[in-house]
């Protein structure tokens, strides 16, 4: 094995990043916390962990990158766009940025399995001086579907390259209830999520809360995972996933992303309140929800890797140990540690993936 294997990130919120915090992600880490000394706005300011230098330099060669703009209704406690047409204009400003680093050569969009396995290939074989200079692969995901404004717009979306697509964000949503809500589908989320079976999307099940999820899966037959969602049995909030539904989603086929928030690694993390330093937080944390999972499919082949990292939040809700992006390389150690083969690893890192999207993305 490379001293630096493959990784494959399955959610990474960069044009939000780049678009509502008004991060250069081309810039060294450094200096784009640099930038920010002083900034008040929001409360990560000077924390942030993810950019394209760093990505490289830990060997994250391809991602699933996101659109994200959620509405929130005039009741809504939430945040969001007061339109549904606002969140759709968003999510095409989004688009426009990833549009402009592809010309800028620091990313290439992947739209087939065919296409990840060249571009994974490309990565693999490259030395580190020579990934310095290689564009990073991404695959297109939105996160919560708020801003699809019609079926209509779902075909334009597929046409653009959009590949997964998670019906809900946070709280009530158009399709379907998320994170901290109750509810199954709405009749909107029941002719989404048929169209999109029909149009070859992959349904993402993150966020999805418990009686959404089953509906979703109820009524779903295409191809599913969970791009960013650890352990509720590690991690006690219903942003996680349970134990039956772990069992469901390796049923299904399904890869399961880990998450490397701590809200979402440890029981009893109290928002806004919490600091890492108040658990010992560490990475190799994620190693038992990545032990979970193995469990209950009885083999390392539906987990993967998906940060969330920089996700509304940096490194005063990470692990202690991660500084950076590219400190994903050490969870090697630990991982091996525990009995991981150097197959197992590679598979966690970046394979369970890269299988699933040539078995599914066609």
């Amino acid at each position: 094995m490379h001293t630096q294997p493959l990784i494959f990130d399955a959610h990474l919120d960069l044009s939000m990043n780049a678009m509502e915090w008004n991060r250069d992600l081309r810039l060294p880490l450094v200096e784009i916390r640099r930038r920010e000394i002083g900034m008040s706005d929001l409360r990560d300011r000077t924390n942030g962990v993810v950019c394209l230098p760093e990505m490289r330099r830990g060997r994250i060669g391809l991602c699933v990158a996101t659109q994200i703009a959620r509405y929130s209704g005039r009741f809504s406690k939430l945040p969001g766009w007061q339109s549904p047409e606002q969140a759709w204009s968003q999510t095409q400003g989004q688009l426009a940025w990833y549009r402009s680093m592809e010309e800028a050569g620091q990313l290439v969009q992947l739209r087939s399995g065919t296409q990840v396995e060249a571009h994974a290939k490309l990565w693999r074989e490259a030395t580190l001086e020579q990934t310095a200079q290689l564009p990073i692969g991404y695959l297109l995901s939105l996160e919560g579907a708020d801003s699809i404004l019609s079926m209509r717009h779902l075909e334009r979306v597929r046409e653009d390259g959009l590949i997964a697509i998670g019906p809900v964000h946070y709280g009530p949503g158009i399709y379907g209830h998320g994170t901290d809500d109750e509810g199954p589908l709405t009749l909107k989320g029941q002719e989404l999520v048929r169209e999109m079976e029909r149009l070859g999307f992959i349904l993402d099940a993150t966020h999805l809360c418990d009686e959404s999820f089953w509906d979703a899966l109820d009524r779903f037959h295409g191809p599913v995972w969970a791009s960013h969602h650890n352990c509720r049995a590690l991690a006690n909030w219903n942003r996680q996933l349970g134990d039956d539904q772990i069992k469901a989603l390796v049923e299904r086929g399904a890869v399961i992303g880990m998450a490397f928030d701590a809200i979402m690694m440890v029981h009893g993390w109290k928002h806004l309140k919490s600091k890492p330093e108040d658990f010992q937080l560490k990475m190799e944390k994620i190693c038992e929800h990545i032990d979970h999972i193995c469990q209950i499919a009885g083999n390392a082949n539906h987990v993967g890797i998906g940060t969330d990292l920089d996700g509304g939040y940096g490194k005063e809700q990470t692990p202690m140990d991660l500084d950076s992006i590219a400190d994903l390389q050490t969870l090697q150690a630990p991982l091996a540690g525990r009995g991981y083969s150097v197959a197992d690893i590679e598979n966690i890192f970046s394979g369970n993936f890269l299988r699933f999207l040539r078995e599914n993305l066609k």
